[in-house]
């Protein structure tokens, strides 16, 4: 069968051209819509400008065909072969080509919206500046595809390989590439804003100056990425790998990337405005200066050597510890829980509940927090529930007196600057407890009532893992043990509990002075 024939066939009515043999042949900007070409050889065929809308091109072999400008829309193409064919400009919104091969194929500007290709192999295709909006293109093969400037949005990448993809400034926003293989893509000033990529491989990936705001990189690889200038605004890398990765000027303001893995990255001028250091392996890493400030605008920058970079990034978190000398049993952890509840909703400083261990003697509440400089005000509203809470918040009382200008001249100003901070912040915590109303939940039986009373300690440890303890009851620990020597008119000295006094001055001011986000 020749074209003229096939022609003549379509407009009689004809529609059935199954495994037709028509190679070389001219069909160009001709009316073939509906037609069934399934398992048609047409390789080499002039097709460029038709109109093909709906047709079946099951398995059909199209190589090096020319489908310039074709409309394809909703056209079947699953399983047929186009290798090296020329698609520039053609419309395939909606088409099925699932399986198909399209190696090195020209697609520049197609349109293949909505379109289904998953399982193909488009490998060293020529997509750019495609538009593939919403297209699915799940396990796809898009290695060393050419797709700079394309549109991917909302599309669905999911375990796509992109190795060596050049994805340069191609715009990806809300796409799906989870565990996609981005090995060495090139993907610099690309729009990956909110795009997921949890467990995706992206190692020696190009990310240049990429929008990867609000992205997921959960347990993502980056190793050896670069990530210069990147914006990774409020993106979540927790558990990434980023081991001698580029972050150097990245923005990372309030992102997570708590349990990352960031050996040998560099990170200088990174912005790292409301991002945990804590939880992180940092060893070997290059970084000179970070920006702290909220805007990322260098108004807070903070220098550091080699030694004061690897501390800045390898901090510990501040810990309240308020050690009971009790076990813990389910009436008094019922009390607890519900009194930390009413002070949570009264006071959102206080809104995630502490960690417990429970032993045979003692009970450990450690609240873990993200700033040094909320351990005085943490401690002060931690402590209520207990019988020591006087005790103690006198004593977090005195300790920021003790260091207040008019007690002592001999502070650097940094140091007096970082008091004056915690002088504030207390201030605001005992203006806001006493209007706290708490309703009893302490004393509904003996056994609540014990466990509020027992002595109690309370550590504070800053990041740089130093410890202070604020309050140290005078009977802490003290059980007494009865021996059969020892009877009531014994006349063996009594012990005396030894009275608590605060830490000198200098332990105290060496606390504060290690304070990371203070660091001079």
């Amino acid at each position: 069968m020749d074209a003229e024939e096939l022609l003549k066939k379509y407009a009689a009515g004809e529609r059935d051209f199954t495994a037709i043999l028509l190679c070389e042949a001219n069909l160009s900007r001709v009316n073939l819509s509906g037609a069934n070409f399934s398992e048609a050889i047409l390789s080499l065929t002039n097709m460029s400008g038709s109109n093909l809308c709906d047709a079946n091109l099951r398995k059909a072999k199209l190589n090096v065909a020319r489908l310039s400008g074709a409309n394809l829309t909703r056209a079947n193409l699953s399983g047929a072969i186009l290798n090296v064919a020329n698609l520039i400009r053609a419309d395939l919104n909606s088409a099925d080509l699932s399986e198909c091969t399209l190696i090195r194929a020209e697609l520049i500007r197609a349109d293949m919206s909505n379109a289904c290709l998953i399982g193909a192999n488009l490998s060293e295709a020529d997509l750019r500046e495609a538009t593939l909006r919403q297209a699915n293109l799940e396990q796809t093969d898009l290695s060393g595809a050419h797709l700079r400037g394309t549109s991917l949005i909302g599309a669905n990448l999911e375990r796509a390989n992109l190795h060596r993809a050049d994805l340069s400034r191609a715009d990806l926003r809300g796409a799906n590439l989870n565990n996609a293989e981005l090995r060495q893509a090139n993907l610099s000033q690309a729009n990956l804003s909110g795009v997921d990529l949890r467990g995706a491989n992206l190692r020696w990936a190009d990310l240049n100056g990429a929008d990867l705001t609000g992205a997921d990189l959960d347990e993502a690889r980056l190793s050896g990425a670069n990530l210069y200038g990147a914006n990774l605004n409020n993106a979540n890398l927790l558990n990434s790998i980023l081991v001698h990765a580029d972050l150097t000027q990245a923005n990372l303001i309030h992102a997570d990337w708590v349990g990352s893995d960031l050996t040998g990255a560099a990170l200088t001028g990174a912005k790292l405005y409301g991002v945990s250091r804590f939880g992180l392996k940092a060893d070997d890493i290059t970084c000179d200066w970070v920006d702290l400030s909220p805007n990322g605008d260098r108004s807070q920058v903070q220098r550091f050597t080699p030694e004061e970079s690897h501390n800045f990034f390898n901090a510990t978190p501040p810990t309240v510890q308020i050690i009971i000398d009790r076990p813990l049993e389910t009436d008094a952890n019922f009390a607890l829980a519900a009194t930390y509840r009413q002070i949570a909703q009264q006071y959102p400083g206080l809104s995630s509940p502490p960690s417990i261990e429970v032993n045979p003697r003692r009970t450990i509440l450690s609240f873990s927090i993200e700033n040094d400089e909320n351990l005085f005000s943490t401690a002060y509203v931690g402590i209520f529930a207990f019988n020591d809470a006087g005790l103690t918040q006198k004593n977090i009382i005195n300790i920021i007196r003790m260091l207040q200008p008019q007690n002592n001249n001999n502070l650097s100003a940094k140091v007096s600057n970082r008091v004056a901070q915690l002088s504030i912040a207390l201030t605001q915590i005992i203006r806001k407890m006493g209007e706290i109303k708490i309703q009893p939940a302490l004393t509904e039986n003996e056994t609540t009532s014990r466990f509020f009373h027992a002595p109690t300690q309370t550590v504070l440890t800053n990041s740089s893992a130093q410890s202070l303890t604020i309050y140290h009851h005078p009977n802490f620990g003290r059980h007494l043990i009865s021996l059969p020597e020892l009877s009531k008119n014994s006349n063996a000295p009594a012990i005396k509990a030894q009275k608590f006094t605060l830490p000198p001055q200098s332990t105290i001011v060496d606390f504060i002075r290690s304070f990371h986000q203070f660091n001079e």
